[in-house]
């Protein structure tokens, strides 16, 4: 197997079955959780960048025309891992892997809308397919998937602005993590005088809590790694591979349920995907 193709099984495997990782934290609240997993992923990424010598791409980051762009995607990133801890937490693994299954077709809409790309038809059909999903999805349940969506259009978000922000993706996720520090910091901080934290209640649950920037800092390596030597195209088909394997957890390992509707819901964003999919792989042939 090619070194690249591993490290992306490696870094969207690891993806796909975070929310086993998540379940230790079931009695815990999601605040508390995403408070700890930005400090040690702040401590593990200035560590890692610090080991490797690269210090001054950490460095350079720390110009106000980034900082400004940064705060706002250190909030969007904030907002998806808290709500995707939630939905794990709350036993809506299912809804939360439809999010990121609809992900990719919310950056086309948005390269669309914001940056004026080239919708191509295939492009066109497949958003069109997805946005009937989540309308059938509403009709039947007579709900938003709000969790799917949020995840989605906060994630999409967060990388059509981190793409226009020339900054390493490393070094860039160390300083938005840094920078949300403070009040994770605070957020722990209360939660220890006043008895309500579960920071030191366990050496278990402590090495869990540690164990938060592992798990999110390892699959970034990984994720670079295999970009690195891997095509765009390339990468971009290993991506259904995270959302898969959380759909397969929430029905399988922790039995929520998985209904007609869902079923056709998810047919038609699997289309959505596979048209999308098709689309791109003959726009990379053309090029």
């Amino acid at each position: 197997m090619p070194v690249g193709a591993l490290y992306a099984i490696l870094a969207y495997g690891s993806w796909g079955l975070l929310p086993i990782y998540w379940k230790f934290f079931a009695q815990v609240p999601a605040v508390e959780v995403l408070s700890h997993r930005m400090i040690w992923s702040a401590v593990l990424l200035i560590a890692v960048l610090w080991l490797q010598n690269r210090r001054a791409e950490f460095w350079r980051v720390w110009q106000p025309q980034y900082l400004r762009a940064l705060l706002l995607t250190a909030g969007l990133l904030t907002f998806n891992w808290g709500l995707y801890i939630y939905g794990v937490n709350t036993d809506r693994v299912v809804e939360t892997s439809l999010g990121y299954f609809i992900n990719p077709l919310v950056n086309v809409l948005l390269g669309f809308v914001v940056l004026k790309e080239r919708l191509y038809r295939g492009q066109q059909i497949a958003v069109l397919l997805a946005g009937l999903g989540v309308a059938y999805f509403v009709w039947q349940f007579g709900a938003v998937p709000w969790i799917a969506l949020g995840l989605a259009f906060s994630f999409a978000f967060y990388g059509l602005l981190r793409k226009v922000v020339a900054v390493a993706p490393m070094a860039g996720l160390a300083v938005e993590t840094l920078l949300i520090t403070p009040v994770a910091l605070a957020i722990v901080g209360y939660g220890a005088s006043t008895g309500t934290g579960h920071w030191n209640t366990s050496w278990t649950l402590n090495w869990l809590f540690i164990g938060c920037g592992i798990v999110t800092s390892f699959p970034l390596l990984w994720f670079n790694n295999a970009a690195k030597r891997l095509r765009l195209s390339t990468l971009g088909f290993f991506q259904y591979l995270a959302p898969s394997l959380q759909l397969i957890l929430g029905v399988f390992l922790y039995h929520e349920p998985f209904t007609q509707t869902h079923a056709i819901t998810f047919g038609l964003i699997w289309t959505a995907l596979a048209v999308y999919s098709l689309t791109a792989w003959r726009i990379q042939r053309v090029s």
